[in-house]
């Protein structure tokens, strides 16, 4: 009997240990895109990307044109050159399109750069605010939204990480879009040689 009574006792011991263990690790969750897409942080940061990425669609359509003036004047003029005219100008010809191609590649490496630099400290600032408020808040885990199934409405960390950062957050969209990192001038040029 004796024996029954000390591991009753340990069993309700470990019982209250292990329900306290459990009180203690609260799971919560956050869409962390929806608070980034909110942030003015954001809206300033994907107006960047956008001047960027004119700003080289503005390069590659001038060297598109370039190309296709150039080989509108070899599909005009080649029958009046002599053969070692036709080469050169077929080299040149040559030469624009892969550079055109080479700036292509190198404005999408620019255009993801940019993105990366811009959007890093702001996606800090959304963690390091969400992890605060989790500590705050006595959350022992935070999970991304977008990966769950189902979860309950009284465990989302978002609007008190938005009350934090004194933003209005919508009705789930957020409002706006992350930057597009579109090709900037993926077409190939006319009339490849």
């Amino acid at each position: 009997m004796k024996n029954f009574f000390c591991f009753a006792i340990l069993v309700a011991g470990l019982s209250i240990v292990a329900g306290r263990a459990a009180a203690q690790n609260k799971i919560g969750y956050i869409s962390l895109q929806e608070l980034i897409t909110a942030m003015p942080e954001f809206k300033k940061a994907n107006d960047d990307m956008a001047d960027q990425q004119k700003a080289l669609q503005g390069q590659a359509t001038d060297m598109q044109a370039e190309f296709s003036r150039k080989d509108s004047i070899m599909n005009v003029d080649s029958l009046k050159w002599t053969p070692a005219m036709r080469d050169i100008k077929r080299k040149e010809l040559n030469e624009l399109y892969l550079k055109i191609v080479n700036f292509n590649q190198q404005a999408q490496q620019i255009l993801a750069q940019k993105e990366q630099q811009l959007l890093a400290p702001i996606q800090q600032k959304a963690v390091q605010t969400t992890q605060a408020v989790a500590k705050e808040n006595g959350y022992a885990y935070i999970l991304s939204k977008e990966q769950l199934i189902a979860f309950p409405a009284t465990d989302d960390l978002l609007p008190l990480v938005a009350k934090k950062l004194n933003l209005t957050i919508g009705g789930g969209a957020g409002g706006a879009q992350p930057p597009a990192t579109n090709k900037p001038a993926g077409n190939k040029p006319a009339g490849r040689p």
